[in-house]
């Protein structure tokens, strides 16, 4: 497999970069792509680790040659969170980043899976979506949102809650990936009955704000960086397992699916050797998380659309 990052000399694509050159198959090429002139030192750096993964590092001009060949891209690239700043504020920013770079890897490598991390992701990913429709290459089965960081978070809160290892804990969580359309069903998890409705709702908002305590704990140094580039890394992992094959590798990310609620969800998904190959209905939730999926549904749709738009029109503007 080769994997490419892009954004890979950033607080999130180091790390990120670090545990893909360390659990990658042997065999595997670790391709690194930043603005940074200095991403051919952190190639060179992460080369001296014993693992039998290649790595390379390019900047400037040099996109293409990071995108040649590629199976899977993952795109950390983008500015970080600031306190008082929401992911839509990232937006203006962050979404000609996403869809310049889609672009390229539309040119140079279409057929490969693409892993966007970019906040705010509700967006990006429908930007992503027109850009590789634009040139012809979309296939919905091979763009994700990584969403999985709101996974892992409800993972290790929930175990912390219930006096378990983390390790133990698999929490389901929907929807999207900001604010209100982060839906974690608690309910569905095993244990979670003994826990008082007043916890389940503090803990929901919990999940729904923990991007903005790590952007108020940092005090103006960043956004979440080490537990994004986790999540991204156990992502992308995932994709690659199945693009070789391994049956019944699953995880959370926000996909194209059936469009039961709205046209990019996040999900349960199964990999398979050319993207996800099935989403998963997530069953029975409680009133309390009924009565969220609701409200968010609206959210979700605005958000999407906003992605939409901006997509199109940066069509129109960069053919």
């Amino acid at each position: 497999m080769k994997v490419t990052v892009l954004g890979a000399a950033g607080g999130i694509g180091q790390p990120l970069s670090m545990i893909l050159k360390n659990n990658l198959p042997a065999g595997s090429s670790l391709s690194l792509y930043d603005v940074a002139p200095f991403t051919p030192g952190v190639a060179k750096d992460l080369s001296h680790i014993p693992t039998d993964v290649c790595v390379e590092g390019f900047t400037g001009d040099d996109l293409p040659k990071a995108l040649e060949g590629t199976d899977v891209v993952v795109i950390p690239a983008g500015v970080a969170r600031k306190p008082g700043m929401t992911r839509d504020d990232l937006f203006n920013i962050n979404a000609g980043i996403i869809a310049n770079l889609v672009k390229n890897v539309a040119k140079t490598a279409p057929k490969a899976c693409i892993c966007i991390i970019t906040n705010p992701v509700n967006s990006t990913v429908p930007i992503a979506a027109e850009v590789l429709k634009a040139e012809g290459v979309y296939d919905k089965h091979r763009l994700f949102g990584v969403s999985c960081l709101d996974v892992i978070r409800s993972e290790t809160f929930l175990g912390e809650e219930l006096g378990v290892s983390k390790l133990d804990v698999t929490v389901p969580v929907i929807g999207g990936h900001s604010g209100t359309t982060i839906l974690p069903l608690l309910s569905q998890v095993i244990g979670s009955e003994v826990i008082p409705q007043d916890r389940i709702e503090a803990l929901t908002t919990r999940i729904q704000n923990a991007g903005t305590e790590v952007v108020e704990a940092k005090a103006g140094a960043g956004s979440a960086t080490l537990s994004m580039a986790t999540a991204g890394a156990r992502f992308a992992l995932k994709v690659v397992r199945g693009l070789m094959g391994e049956p019944g590798v699953t995880e959370y990310g926000y996909v194209e699916g059936d469009g039961k609620y709205t046209t990019f969800f996040a999900q349960r998904v199964r990999f398979g050797k050319d993207g996800w190959d099935k989403v998963y209905d997530f069953g029975k939730i409680s009133d309390f998380e009924q009565k969220n999926l609701d409200s968010a549904i609206d959210i979700l749709k605005g958000n999407i659309q906003k992605g939409v738009d901006f997509g199109k029109k940066w069509v129109a503007e960069n053919k």
